[in-house]
């Protein structure tokens, strides 16, 4: 995964592979936080680059929970 310039604007158009990556490697079960924390950028710059792609389907929220011991 490409570390992305900080605080940079980036057109979709000229990092189509790049964002098809990222795109990528949350289909394959990498967390958004994860994604921002290899890329350099922040949780709410990776959320709107998946949203503004159709065909992204975002998981429900949460990972594995604890389940009480008896």
């Amino acid at each position: 995964m490409p570390v992305l310039p900080y605080a940079k604007r980036l057109d979709p158009r000229e990092n189509g592979e790049t964002f098809a990556r990222i795109a990528r490697a949350y289909d394959d079960g990498a967390s958004i936080r994860t994604i921002a924390a290899k890329t350099g950028r922040s949780y709410g710059f990776i959320h709107r680059l998946l949203a503004q792609r159709p065909d992204i389907t975002f998981r429900e929220r949460g990972g594995a929970n604890r389940h009480r011991t008896t």
